[in-house]
């Protein structure tokens, strides 16, 4: 069953946002609830081959993105220094973009700054920081997916084939060796780079890089290039794998646990619910994206993390424990989280949505 109260918890997640990359991670999980015919998960996303054509006061996720998108910038939104995090309003932009040609234009503007203007690492891969190289596994959610959809608005293949490979890129920097000393080999580290640097096993930077990679590969699934583009795609599909493989049998090995940790292998951390949240939608989602790969195993695992997600959603729809997403080295528990609420939202949609494609098969 799903959970009855996510209106409450979508309503939480609302009140909370306000910062770029939770505008858009909400504004897709609107999207994904209410509108899934238009989410990249849908069964066909790409009419022609083409973006969409909506009533946007009709979809919630649109009206909602539409107060904070900007359409005289070179960015979508104020990122604060994050080059990444305003990309995360690039599908509403487009999907708005069709019917409004300033929206489209902005979305334009974001994708030309990611690929020309913001720094990159010396392998190639797009620095999730404006003014220095430096790779975040947040990124994969905010950047990839918007330079995927907009190959589709330009029907440019290349422009899809560099998405795919900024998620590889950054897999190849951030992922852990499996000769490395501890069992975390297939996941990432957080953030490597001069300023920020953070080679600790974050979950919910786990989740945001399969998460992220999960929506490249439903874009390349359903775009008109599917075929020249299946071994990348099976490159993307491996790497997400990866994650996930390497999360669940660091769950497993530690049963009196019934949460992800805040740093997946560190003991010492408390479990919460944001990187739970989203690893489990994954699971869900990659069900229903790649049966034949992620199977029983991955939906039963995922069945038991959702339970227990939602075993801590209160009476008011929050969230609780979750780490301080300003602060992912706070110790302390925290209380409210946009994010987790939105990652709530994407468990639940995903979750229902893999039920729907029992139903069709």
């Amino acid at each position: 069953m799903l959970f009855e109260n996510i209106s409450k918890v979508i309503s939480q997640g609302q009140l909370l946002a306000s910062h770029s990359w939770e505008f858009g991670a909400f504004s897709e999980s609107l999207l994904e609830w209410h509108n899934p015919n238009l989410s990249v998960f849908g069964a066909s996303p790409f009419p022609d081959g083409k973006i969409p054509v909506v009533q946007v006061e009709q979809v919630e996720s649109l009206s909602y993105a539409k107060l904070y998108i900007q359409t005289g910038s070179t960015t979508l939104v104020d990122g604060d220094g994050a080059a990444g995090d305003p990309a995360s309003l690039a599908v509403p932009a487009i999907l708005i973009g069709q019917t409004n040609s300033s929206f489209l234009s902005a979305a334009h503007s974001q994708i030309e700054h990611l690929l020309n203007t913001v720094p990159r690492w010396p392998n190639g891969a797009i620095s999730h920081r404006e003014d220095y190289p430096e790779l975040w596994a947040d990124f994969i959610y905010m950047a990839p997916p918007a330079l995927a959809y907009w190959a589709i608005q330009d029907a440019n293949e290349t422009l899809l084939r560099v998405a795919i490979e900024q998620c590889l890129l950054y897999r190849n920097e951030l992922a852990v060796r499996h000769n490395a000393s501890y069992d975390a080999a297939g996941l990432w580290h957080h953030i490597m780079g001069p300023q920020a640097q953070d080679l600790g096993i974050w979950s919910t930077g786990n989740a945001w890089a399969a998460a992220g990679m999960a929506r490249v590969l439903a874009t390349g699934r359903k775009s008109p290039w599917a075929g020249a583009l299946a071994s990348d795609l099976d490159d993307l599909t491996g790497a997400i794998r990866d994650i996930l493989d390497a999360t669940i049998a660091l769950d497993e090995a530690e049963p009196s646990e019934p949460l992800l940790r805040n740093y997946l292998n560190d003991t010492s951390w408390f479990g919460e619910l944001s990187g739970t949240a989203l690893l489990t939608a994954t699971a869900y989602r990659m069900a229903i994206l790649e049966p034949g790969t992620f199977g029983k195993d991955y939906v039963t695992w995922a069945d038991g993390k959702r339970e227990e997600v939602v075993e801590r959603i209160n009476e008011d729809g929050v969230l609780s424990p979750v780490v301080n997403p300003l602060n992912w080295t706070d110790r302390t528990p925290g209380t409210m989280s946009p994010e987790a609420q939105s990652f709530a939202v994407l468990m639940f949609a995903a979750y229902r949505d893999f039920n729907c494609s029992l139903e069709v098969e």
